[in-house]
């Protein structure tokens, strides 16, 4: 359908969820988690010259906020399709972790790929889930092509990057820390492929609440920022971050379509300001962040004159950062790759 000589409207229905539908997937994930905490730490307040709630998604089973997903997206397909015999996936780590040890739970295969170089933890800790791990291509982007060539091949269930399922999971966290403190002004999500941050803002949404959402992607990987700001999807050439949760270079359309509207704006943070973020998170708080679950506060700590005296907050959205690189992080370096 046109609207105009040229231009297609977008047709395709956007992904939303009411109250209800939020609360039947929380009961679903507290079957196989708990709830993580949301804290209110005195010496980051210190440090953002605010109050700065800080969601604890690094205290979940895998580490990271991923696992919420994996939950209700897994309970909804061996209940759409019973006859599958695993499935297939592409990852940076806490998806692939997440995938597998709800796939393995349900008695499926757990198929996931991982660009050659990935975070040596990260990949133990999927395997020790259960997955069958396979190393391809030098970024995400390119595993994930070939996983899902391989899965339609072997007859395994794709499972993609975005979903509404793995939305609906977790969105749950965001509906957890709202419902906990209506009153933050504004809550600092990082972006990779979006499920992350269109949960947070479709769990504000479901609530009525008029919270702002920052995005914050890498410097060096700002593919969801640059398609906000071209009006379109723009594929990047290079994701090089060892904040590797932020290293995606292709863009999802269905991600962009609710963060595009619904995010306040999208910011960028260096890997600079990630590691120093890491070392805010230990200083103040003594929780290890990964590269991406540090990102949101580094975006904080950069707008933290215009964000002064309000309440907000960060989504420490997962602290699996390989032993290496942390005890660089801490020794004041930033790690390269």
């Amino acid at each position: 359908m046109l609207d105009a000589p040229g231009v297609r409207r977008n047709l395709r229905p956007m992904i939303s969820f009411t109250k209800s539908e939020l609360e039947d997937a929380c009961a679903l994930v507290y079957r196989h988690m708990a709830r993580t905490p949301e804290y209110i730490w005195p010496l980051l307040n210190a440090r953002t010259g605010g109050t700065t709630w800080v969601k604890h998604e690094n205290h979940g089973p895998t580490g990271a906020f991923k696992n919420r997903g994996a939950i209700t997206f897994m309970d909804w397909l061996v209940r759409t399709h019973p006859d599958v015999p695993g499935i297939v996936t592409a990852t940076r780590g806490n998806h692939g972790q997440g995938q597998a040890r709800a796939a393995v739970a349900a008695g499926l295969r757990a198929l996931v790929y991982v660009p050659r170089g990935n975070s040596v933890e990260k990949n133990a800790a999927m395997a020790g889930f259960g997955a069958e791990l396979v190393e391809f291509g030098d970024d995400f982007d390119t595993a994930r092509e070939e996983a899902f060539r391989v899965g339609a091949e072997q007859g395994l269930f794709i499972v993609p990057p975005f979903h509404s399922e793995l939305v609906r999971g977790v969105a749950t966290y965001a509906f957890e820390l709202l419902t906990k403190a209506p009153e933050i002004d504004t809550i600092y999500v990082p972006i990779g492929c979006g499920s992350g941050i269109c949960g947070t803002i479709l769990a504000r949404d479901a609530l009525g609440l008029k919270t702002k959402i920052v995005g914050v992607v890498s410097d060096a990987a700002q593919t969801a920022k640059l398609s906000v700001e071209a009006g379109a999807l723009v594929e990047t050439n290079s994701a090089d971050t060892f904040a590797d949760g932020m290293a995606v270079r292709v863009p999802v359309q269905d991600a962009y379509d609710i963060y595009s509207k619904g995010a306040e704006r999208i910011i960028a943070v260096s890997d600079d300001e990630v590691a120093e973020a890491i070392r805010a998170y230990f200083h103040c708080t003594h929780n290890v962040a990964e590269g991406a679950g540090a990102a949101p506060l580094a975006g904080l700590l950069q707008e933290k004159e215009r964000m002064a005296g309000k309440t907000c907050a960060v989504i420490l959205c997962g602290g699996n950062i390989d032993t290496e690189w942390f005890l660089k992080v801490m020794a004041g370096e930033t790690p390269k790759v």
